[in-house]
């Protein structure tokens, strides 16, 4: 099998091979981690920046965390238990929302800083077995990509979040901030990365799992053959 690097044609010619592979099926020996003259390597990069970038691009949006269900975060549990001021605050389902809300949209900066961050690893990331990412379960890329970030995403966004949080445009959320006894903003940050990256694996996973199930809406030739031949 000649390797993707040693293919010596430009960008047309990868694409209409590739195309041409997703019609006739050709594919390799499972062996040469290869379809049609393609590294299924590629394939699984493909997939995670086709996965990573879509899940990203809709968290860090306006309401990107609020307006989704399953990504919606809660209130951290730091703000439970935390003085008589703050507790009475809360008992308004008004301003619970509120408060949630601005939290939700804090968020998104942490989206924004996480993006380039994955990308940079999908792009790096040694994949020593490409051929079972393909073949496996429907966030079985995402889930590997997840496991070889190991957490850096929430040491990455605490930062971001914690300058959200001084310069959040609901003054809810400055409010509640400085009713909390004994915990400093960096505190509040962290948690709310720890809610931030469980909602932007599950998000990324979702996207996985829709391009899985239909290839075809990425355009991506390389993709598109290694999903419907394997």
């Amino acid at each position: 099998m000649v390797a993707i690097e040693n293919l010596q044609f430009g960008r047309r010619g990868f694409l209409a091979a590739a195309a041409a592979a997703a019609a006739t099926g050709v594919l390799a020996l499972p062996g040469c981690a290869s379809v049609g003259g393609f590294s299924l390597t590629d394939a699984v990069r493909r997939l995670l920046e086709t996965a990573t970038s879509g899940a990203l691009g809709k968290l860090s949006a306006p309401g990107g965390f609020y307006d989704n269900q399953l990504a919606r975060l809660a209130l951290p549990d730091v703000f439970g238990n935390r003085g008589s001021t703050l507790q009475s605050i809360l008992t308004s389902a008004v301003f619970k929302d509120r408060l949630t809300k601005g939290l939700n949209n804090v968020a998104e900066s942490g989206a924004r800083r996480a993006a380039p961050i994955v990308a940079d690893t999908v792009r790096t990331i040694g994949i020593d077995n490409a051929v079972a990412l393909i073949k496996g379960g429907p966030t079985a890329a995402s889930s590997f990509l997840r496991t070889a970030m190991a957490g850096s995403l929430i040491e990455a966004m605490v930062p971001a979040l914690g300058d959200g949080l001084r310069i959040a445009s609901d003054p809810v959320v400055g409010q509640a901030l400085s009713a909390l006894t004994g915990v400093d903003t960096t505190t509040v940050a962290r948690s709310l990365s720890v809610q931030a990256e469980n909602a932007i694996w599950g998000e990324i996973g979702r996207e996985e799992a829709a391009i899985r199930a239909n290839p075809e809406r990425t355009n991506d030739p390389v993709l598109i053959a290694a999903l419907k031949t394997l």
